[in-house]
């Protein structure tokens, strides 16, 4: 199973793409959110940017691990939270925002019985569409339609 997401950070990654390897377990903190720490699971997460924008970045992950909120941690973790997150990013957000710009994107599975390679993709919600495509208007870069391709 190949897991693919797409979210829209705070802040640009330093490196255009990279693999985060951590641990991963309830906050010491705060025992209703995960947290990197010592004697959590194994948690992999591989990124790679798709486009830049002056203060974000728009990402493509992949998950190797399957921990909760293992994206949201990592990009955390990164000092690059996901848009929105007001659990694991800013509690003071720059977009009138319901929840976070993380997308769950493309899900990659062999059947059972056929053996056939067989990919799902579901579209962006119109408001990650419409924050994205707003900064890229400021910005005069594409809009996200014509990114999407490249992810």
């Amino acid at each position: 199973v190949v897991k693919e997401y797409v979210a829209l950070l705070e802040g640009n990654l330093s490196q255009d793409s990279g693999k985060v390897v951590t641990n991963i377990g309830r906050s010491p903190r705060d025992r209703k959110l995960m947290a990197v720490v010592k004697d959590g699971r194994e948690a992999i997460t591989e990124y790679n940017v798709i486009s830049r924008f002056d203060q974000n970045c728009f990402v493509k992950f992949r998950i190797l691990t399957g921990r909760t909120h293992q994206i949201r941690v990592h990009a955390k973790y990164l000092n690059h939270p996901v848009v929105g997150d007001k659990a694991y990013g800013f509690k003071k957000q720059k977009f009138d925002l319901d929840g976070q710009l993380l997308h769950a994107y493309r899900l990659s599975v062999t059947h059972p019985s056929t053996g056939e390679r067989m990919t799902f993709t579901a579209p962006l919600p119109e408001y990650f569409v419409k924050v994205y495509n707003t900064l890229a208007s400021k910005e005069g870069q594409a809009h996200l339609d014509q990114v999407i391709e490249q992810v």
